[in-house]
């Protein structure tokens, strides 16, 4: 039984080779999922799929440098992650720098049941956050990042990503019982 790095191998290795009908395999493959990870970044369906395009492009150039030590998926989950990441901050819509703000971690909204609770709702108060908030509480909620992670990621502090994630949730269930 092929290890889960190995999944797609002959397929990414006549993508390597340059086999067009291969390439068009894995994008088929992965398209769907990159796409989501973009749309939830750039919130902006047009803007999501010039990411997903160019992170396609991106991977396709970067292919002979796959060297199956993770999965595929994951390696082209980082590249469209950067690409997304890189592509906000050229737009010069950083992230608010928070730190010097009290934590106010106790206004939290109680954890509590929100009624008629589902994917949609969640999605379109998503849409609502402002940039920093909803990249953050992606990268942590979706993509599974820590905190850590995040702020070297992004390039802010530890703290910075705390706090935006704390203020995404909180703002996220204000928006859910409206």
């Amino acid at each position: 039984m092929a290890s889960y790095h190995e999944i797609h191998r002959e397929i990414i290795e006549l993508s390597k080779a340059g086999n067009s009908k291969a390439q068009k395999q894995l994008y088929q493959l992965y398209a769907k999922a990159m796409f989501n990870i973009c749309y939830r970044m750039m919130n902006n369906h047009e803007e999501a799929e010039d990411m997903l395009q160019e992170s396609f492009t991106e991977a396709f150039l970067k292919l002979d440098t796959f060297r199956f030590e993770s999965s595929f998926g994951a390696w082209l989950k980082r590249i469209t992650i950067n690409k997304c990441i890189n592509t906000l901050k050229k737009r010069r819509t950083s992230l608010i720098a928070e730190e010097h703000l009290p934590d106010r971690s106790s206004d939290e909204v109680p954890d509590e049941e929100i009624p008629g609770l589902t994917v949609n709702r969640i999605q379109k108060a998503m849409q609502q956050l402002p940039e920093g908030y909803r990249v953050v509480f992606s990268l942590y909620i979706l993509e599974g990042y820590d905190h850590g992670e995040i702020s070297q990621i992004l390039g802010i502090s530890e703290a910075t990503s705390k706090s935006q994630y704390s203020r995404a949730k909180k703002r996220i269930k204000e928006l859910l019982k409206k």
